[in-house]
């Protein structure tokens, strides 16, 4: 199996109003959608060889690897449009990944409706996989969130978030978050927020993340790797096959 049974497909969201590709490798186990760092596209995580790092669980038959385009990363390294402009795609690219990417994953495993999804990623990746989980706890088990930068106002280019960013961004709508279906659900998910303190790397975000998921008792663990792990693939190659390995 050197191709890793890869398959992909693209199709246009309307609620992003454009296309968008997303990437299968494997043919059986858990399903986990890996989103790219900010202007990624759905086959980075390949070409970076992080599918590489996983390829034993991927054999298997203990997990399919899904990757979807970096929509809303993308606009944020371009600077398209407007700051608010950037926010209504953040919150939109979230929502074409609940209802039309989670809908073409559980085809693809031919689960049920209520199967459960692992969200990860690295960088602004990171953001995305925590976000899931919070938004959509009905929908995302668990989260790796590798070297995560969830403070996005400064790519975003405004300090003045609108009601798209808020309900986006853990960090912003977790302490407006009360009780109820939604939070309990949610205090039944787990996240591992795991960061080097090296080169490019800023612990203070993973921290900052993980007290506003511990303020609302929701279980996660913030693991540092140390000085020796910088912000880069190497970093998550090892990091990726640790924590999914113990998952599955």
């Amino acid at each position: 199996m050197s191709d890793l049974a890869k398959l992909s497909t693209t199709w246009r969201s309307d609620r992003m109003q454009r296309e968008a590709k997303l990437v299968r490798w494997g043919h059986f186990g858990q399903p986990l959608l890996i989103f790219p760092t900010a202007g990624g596209d759905a086959e980075e995580i390949e070409r970076w060889h992080l599918v590489g790092s996983l390829r034993p669980l991927i054999e298997a038959g203990k997990l399919k690897v899904y990757s979807c385009d970096s929509v809303a990363g993308r606009a944020m390294v371009a600077q398209e449009g407007t700051p608010q402009h950037r926010m209504w795609l953040t919150n939109m690219f979230h929502q074409y990944v609940r209802h039309e990417v989670v809908p073409a994953i559980r085809m693809d495993c031919q689960g049920s409706d209520d199967l459960g999804i692992i969200a990860a990623g690295s960088s602004i990746g990171a953001f995305h996989a925590a976000a899931m989980v919070c938004r959509f706890p009905n929908v995302f088990t668990k989260a790796l969130c590798a070297s995560g930068t969830y403070k996005l106002e400064r790519f975003l280019g405004s300090n003045d978030v609108t009601y798209d960013f808020v309900v986006s961004s853990p960090i912003h709508f977790l302490p407006q978050l009360g009780g109820g279906p939604h939070l309990d659900r949610l205090r039944t998910r787990f996240l591992l927020i795991a960061s080097g303190e090296g080169r490019a790397e800023d612990i203070g975000e993973s921290w900052a993340l993980g007290n506003a998921l511990g303020a609302k008792g929701i279980p996660n663990r913030v693991d540092s790797w140390g000085k020796d792990w910088p912000h880069d693939w190497q970093t998550w190659r090892e990091m990726f096959p640790k924590y999914i390995g113990e998952w599955v």
